[in-house]
């Protein structure tokens, strides 16, 4: 593998001194860039465009040829695993994924197995090691996964939801059943992130995007366990060096304390947390990840300045922080507009690490 010519990102990870903050944005490959929307049209469908190795390499280091990014993170979609063990996942124009076959009974959840991650997932492994090949050590690459309650929320309800009655029903009602899909789940995480890993991925993180719907109590049986359960299966050394996990619980602002005590390096943190109280209470222990409300990219060069200005004040001096949205971008951004955001980062940062 080649030396790693920029590793800022995994530094300000590991709360090591940097030059400037890192930045990188989730979803950085993506709808808003038109390139993007070339290659997913000549790959002819999403699923077609994450199964192709070579395609998700080049979507990967699209934004890399437009903005100073800081890190590069695998183009894949967080359902592979529910797909590889079997649940026939398909995409809806303008309804997003879909399962033909959900888990909704005991037989549903004993059938299922771990995928092996070198055949089941095969085209992720390979998409990481051409990607690690084609990086030349530019930036370290992230890999990642959804976490073990978002998988089970979309393998429950079989779609998107907005009300996760079906789920929720299952955790009410049959919490030993939920326990059992959710453990099958985490060693399937835990499984993938360390092939992945294995493959060449330098950081891997963790999205669970539907852990803010529950409550403190339920957040910390049925989704901080599980994720909890993957920091202590990962690989946490490779190439030599270590290698980072971020967990990111939307909406989980309220449980930062709790998230840091996993044994993770680093949490991702949205929008409606302020960053100076994130890292009041956990900067000793984890790096922050985050935390600029997307839609800020809607607004003028000058206001997303003064945004990076706000949040890189709010986090103050010292290394720990890596600068990114609070979710994904948005797919109607100007590439433009990320442009400013980026290269404000670096521009406005220095005097923080001095």
């Amino acid at each position: 593998m080649s030396e790693l010519k920029n590793d800022r990102f995994l530094r300000a990870l590991l709360r090591e001194p940097v030059d400037v903050t890192p930045v990188w944005m989730m979803r950085q490959a993506g709808r808003y860039l038109p390139e993007y929307r070339a290659t997913r049209a000549r790959a002819g469908s999403f699923m077609d465009l994450c199964t192709n190795p070579e395609l998700a390499c080049e979507v990967t280091l699209q934004p890399l040829e437009r903005f100073p990014l800081d890190a590069a993170i695998l183009f894949s979609d967080i359902l592979t695993i529910p797909d590889a063990m079997g649940l026939g996942l398909y995409f809806s124009e303008g309804e997003g994924p879909r399962f033909e076959r959900p888990v909704r009974t005991a037989a549903d959840v004993a059938a299922l197995g771990v995928p092996d991650p070198e055949t089941n997932l095969r085209y992720v492994m390979d998409a990481v090691r051409l990607i690690r090949r084609e990086l030349h050590g530019r930036v370290p690459l992230i890999g990642f996964s959804g976490s073990p309650w978002t998988l089970a929320t979309y393998m429950v309800e079989g779609s998107s939801s907005k009300e996760y009655s079906k789920i929720k029903g299952m955790m009410f009602d049959q919490p030993a059943l939920l326990h059992k899909l959710l453990d099958t789940t985490a060693q399937s995480v835990i499984t993938y992130l360390n092939a992945q890993i294995a493959a060449g991925a330098q950081a891997v993180m963790v999205f669970d995007t539907w852990g803010g719907v529950l409550t403190p109590r339920d957040y910390r049986e049925f989704s901080l366990r599980y994720m909890e359960q993957i920091v202590h299966g990962l690989q946490r050394e490779s190439e030599g060096r270590r290698v980072p996990v971020v967990l990111f619980t939307k909406g989980g602002g309220a449980w930062l304390e709790a998230m840091a005590d996993t044994g993770c390096d680093a949490l991702g943190v949205d929008w409606t947390t302020d960053l100076g109280d994130a890292r009041a209470r956990v900067g000793g222990r984890v790096a922050l990840q985050g935390n600029m409300d997307p839609c800020v990219l809607y607004a003028s060069p000058e206001r997303i300045r003064a945004e990076v200005a706000t949040i890189l004040a709010s986090y103050g001096r010292g290394s720990g922080h890596v600068f990114n949205l609070g979710h994904g971008i948005h797919q109607h951004v100007d590439p433009e507009h990320a442009r400013v955001f980026v290269e404000a980062v670096h521009e406005l940062s220095p005097q923080y690490h001095r």
